[in-house]
């Protein structure tokens, strides 16, 4: 989501700068790309950054967001109230792409049953279901990584869950993986393309043409897998499980 001005004019503090309402903290970023002033709001965490090309003043960046203070209120109103409270009986979230709806449930584990994710206990189902999605995602994250390890001839140190808000996924030198396991809500090629993306860096711990081509080797559909993710992954960080 952004809001585009059209001055030509320019820092990095972050400051309470609406004056109506509640603060909203605003970081300032200088850019020697950037040919204009552009506000954006991050889907995920409802960061909100005001670019500055170099050499503009701040004071004109002030009236840039003063005049798009209305647009930034509602933009994030609008984020606020689709991100919601913490996951409830009732609501429906996906599993490895296909919506599921929240139900109550008996016995001791969440069950998966014809489209619903049946969850016992009688109370709030965030933390059950998160459980039951992190199993999930290890077993299917685990699976897809030992494929294309093997594919490689290379081995890797562990594979660690998280719930990062900035990537999906990581592989340091000493070949130890990092995975978001929300990947489990995704499509399943979308889950493949990112352990494959990450066990290419095994052999290539760069972006370079090099790298893409194995990606491309162990991932032939990696591209419709990272476009789905730059248009609908941070719908994944929605999702409050109170875990």
């Amino acid at each position: 989501m952004e809001k585009h001005g059209n001055q030509d004019l320019v820092t990095g503090v972050t400051i309470p700068a609406l004056a109506s309402g509640q603060p909203v903290a605003i970081c300032l970023r200088r850019s020697a790309r950037a040919r204009r002033f552009s506000l954006r709001v991050s889907r995920i965490d409802a960061t909100v950054t005001l670019t500055l090309p170099e050499g503009a003043a701040e004071r004109d960046a002030m009236a840039f967001l003063k005049r798009e203070e209305a647009w930034l209120r509602r933009t994030l109103a609008g984020l606020e109230h689709r991100r919601g409270g913490m996951l409830a009986y009732g609501d429906t979230l996906p599993v490895e792409g296909v919506p599921h709806v929240i139900a109550p449930g008996t016995g001791r584990l969440v069950a998966q049953v014809s489209g619903r994710l049946l969850v016992p206990g009688g109370h709030a189902p965030g933390p059950a279901v998160a459980v039951f999605l992190r199993l999930r995602a290890r077993e299917r994250l685990t699976e897809a990584t030992l494929r294309h390890a093997a594919r490689l001839g290379r081995g890797f140190s562990r594979i660690t869950l998280r719930d990062p808000r900035s990537r999906w996924g990581s592989c340091s030198g000493a070949g130890a993986l990092m995975y978001s396991w929300r990947l489990i809500m995704a499509p399943p090629e979308v889950l493949d393309y990112v352990a494959a993306h990450e066990v290419a860096h095994l052999v290539e711990m760069n972006h370079g043409p090099a790298f893409w081509a194995l990606v491309g080797d162990l991932c032939p559909g990696w591209r419709a897998g990272r476009i789905w993710l730059r248009g609908e992954g941070a719908t994944l960080h929605r999702f409050r499980f109170g875990d």
